[in-house]
């Protein structure tokens, strides 16, 4: 089974590039967030005529939105709110074989890494800890569970371009990256992307639109990511980062991560 994941960056102008990682990739499940557009506008026609004849929608105008779209039927669909706002960043269902899959949206942050002035930093760290809490209670539940998404924190650092340059920097501060390394610990989920390619080696899947030439100063940063749980851990066979799509014609500023599971 393969599963991508990417942020869409709005879903109703990539509906070439979405043709393209459907053939190139040829996902089985496709978890896109950022997909800036209410459940009724969302493009199903598309998806359906790419093969993806399952979905589970949570959307908003203009803003966040996660959705989960698949060859294979979806059983158990359901949305979590966090900290008390409306924001659509947390979907869930349930694959065949019983594989939950969790599809999440963190908060961007803001550009002033200080919760005392920056409601959106404040955010971002309260739902990295209630996060944390929820996975935390279901710790040794031994549950097949897939965590995908842009959490929008690059926590090593070989996942962005210069560690000295970002420690202040929204997405690689300490505090983010301390807090994220904390919710991964917390139910023992094992990074995907860091089995395959060692940590050592330097990894990126976002490149700022404000880098004119992205692929020739590769700034980018690691905000995408892909969590198993310890009992679906070993049936990883493989992971890519499709860097090229970077550089499609109107691009998302993240690229597409797959994983293929022998499931």
């Amino acid at each position: 089974m393969k599963l991508t994941t990417w942020n869409v960056n709005s879903v109703r102008i990539r509906g070439q590039l979405l043709r393209r990682i459907a053939a190139e990739i040829n996902p089985d499940v496709l978890c896109l967030q950022e997909t800036k557009v209410e459940d009724g506008l969302f493009p199903m026609a598309l998806f359906h005529e790419l093969g993806f004849n399952h979905a589970y929608i949570h959307g908003q105008r203009a803003y966040h939105g996660v959705a989960v779209l698949s060859k294979l039927p979806l059983e158990a669909p359901r949305a979590h709110k966090w900290c008390n706002v409306d924001d659509c960043r947390h979907a869930v269902v349930e694959l065949p074989g019983g594989i939950e899959v969790h599809n999440l949206y963190v908060p961007a942050g803001g550009d002033v890494p200080d919760p005392e002035v920056n409601r959106k930093f404040k955010h971002k760290l309260d739902m990295l800890e209630a996060l944390t809490g929820f996975y935390g209670a279901r710790e040794g539940d031994g549950k097949k569970m897939i965590l995908v998404g842009d959490l929008n924190i690059a926590p090593l650092e070989t996942d962005v371009w210069s560690h000295k340059q970002l420690l202040d920097v929204v997405s690689h501060t300490p505090v983010e990256t301390d807090g994220l390394k904390r919710l991964q610990a917390a139910y023992g989920f094992v990074d995907a992307m860091r089995a395959i390619v060692p940590p050592e080696e330097r990894l990126y899947t976002w490149w700022s639109y404000r880098n004119r030439d992205w692929a020739a100063s590769n700034r980018g940063r690691r905000l995408d990511h892909v969590w198993l749980s310890p009992a679906l851990a070993p049936a990883l066979r493989g992971m890519e980062v499709k860097r090229e799509a970077r550089g499609w014609e109107q691009p998302s500023d993240h690229v597409p991560v797959t994983i293929e599971l022998e499931v």
